[in-house]
């Protein structure tokens, strides 16, 4: 999570003047003195009745802002606030310095329960300090609703403690303030991630709503984005979600055509003509991509999946016929080399290990296929 560069500035804690130029009332000279004792909740009752007494009193609803942020009681602080400076200007600084130290402090504090739920083991722990953080988060995007800050690590707390639904508010509201990149990434990858998990389950006509929004902001993004990888892929992936398969090989065709020598958009087109079974075309870009980047791991791995997918055509096909074509084995020998290289990835995964397994088998590579099966259980483990 990306700290604020706030999180190190000084807390200034402002005092409260107890002399005035203007004779203040018996309830604000009480409550001033009620606050230095820290006796928040005597000073609350005296003020309630200097408010009652004299409903325009700005002072009145100063004081009353502070004590409500001494008792953690952010939002009547603000709306406190709010109030005495409809009725006047004459505390704007104090109001603003005490809101932006305030912020400080309740932000600095929900950076810590973050940081404090990231590293316990125990569940249930880590979700009673991701829950602290989010209460500081929103507390801090009540204290001052135009800091970004708030709402990106507000929506990254709830994506921690795995509330994907309750983060997409918060990221619009970045979106909406300062057009983040990390705001089209996450949101954009929500939207994707609900629709698949709507796929799953069959709800087919939902599961495309979900996509479509998620192209939607995909698409948003990518203006402002246009080389960011995780951007294009959830782009390319929400096209396909959304069957939109055409329109999308349009067009990262015509990106492609434009840059030919951006490996990411190689590599996207690629993505998308895989999801159309188009085998040989998105061989073609796959391989592209890494002549302009040999290392491109994304690319490796989908080429070598790409091979299997088209062997497992060719295999499917004829049995269909019934008839025997031995060249699925080619595609399953093209596919081995990269999917040897793809385990070897920091990113590989069960899944990785289980392709590479399935192509030993069938190029009878037994003792290969077992080790490889056997290290995809033990990380599922």
């Amino acid at each position: 999570m990306k700290k604020s560069n706030l999180i190190y500035a000084a807390f200034i804690v402002f005092g409260i003047l107890l002399m005035g130029y203007q004779c203040s009332s018996t309830e604000i000279t009480s409550a001033k003195l009620y606050i230095q004792q820290k006796n928040y909740d005597k000073a609350l009752d005296v003020l309630q009745k200097e408010i009652q007494k004299n409903p325009n009193s700005d002072q009145g609803y100063y004081l009353m802002g502070v004590v409500y942020a001494e008792k953690g009681d952010y939002k009547n602080m603000v709306e406190s606030f709010n109030k005495s400076l409809s009725i006047s200007k004459t505390y704007e600084k104090e109001i603003k310095d005490y809101k932006k130290s305030t912020w400080v402090s309740v932000f600095n504090r929900g950076v810590a329960f973050f940081q404090r739920a990231a590293k316990i083991q125990d569940e249930d722990s880590m979700m009673v300090y991701f829950d602290k953080a989010v209460a500081d988060f929103k507390a801090a995007a009540d204290i001052e609703p135009d800091s970004a800050d708030s709402y990106k690590n507000l929506a990254f707390a709830y994506m921690s403690k795995g509330d994907n639904e309750a983060a997409i508010a918060p990221l619009e509201k970045i979106i909406a303030l300062e057009k983040a990149k990390d705001g089209y990434k996450y949101l954009g990858e929500i939207f994707y991630v609900m629709g698949s998990n709507l796929k799953n389950q069959g709800k087919e006509e939902e599961a495309k709503s979900y996509f479509n929004k998620a192209i939607d902001v995909l698409s948003e993004g990518r203006k402002l984005y246009p080389d960011d990888t995780d951007i294009l892929l959830f782009l390319s992936n929400a096209y396909i979600g959304a069957d939109r398969i055409a329109e999308a090989t349009s067009q990262f065709e015509a990106g492609v055509k434009a840059e030919p020598n951006n490996k990411y958009y190689r590599y996207n087109y690629g993505v998308l003509l895989l999801g159309a079974e188009k085998y040989a075309e998105a061989e073609e870009q796959f391989k592209k991509a890494l002549e302009i980047d040999p290392n491109y791991n994304n690319a490796i791995y989908n080429l070598g999946v790409t091979y299997l997918k088209w062997g497992l055509a060719i295999q499917k096909k004829a049995e269909a016929e019934n008839r025997i074509d031995e060249s699925y084995k080619d595609k399953y020998r093209a596919a081995l080399p990269y999917l040897e290289k793809a385990v070897e990835m920091p990113e590989a995964d069960a899944n990785t290990w289980e392709l590479l397994g399935r192509v030993y088998s069938v190029l009878g590579m037994t003792d290969e296929a077992t080790k490889a099966f056997d290290k995809a259980d033990q990380l599922r483990k």
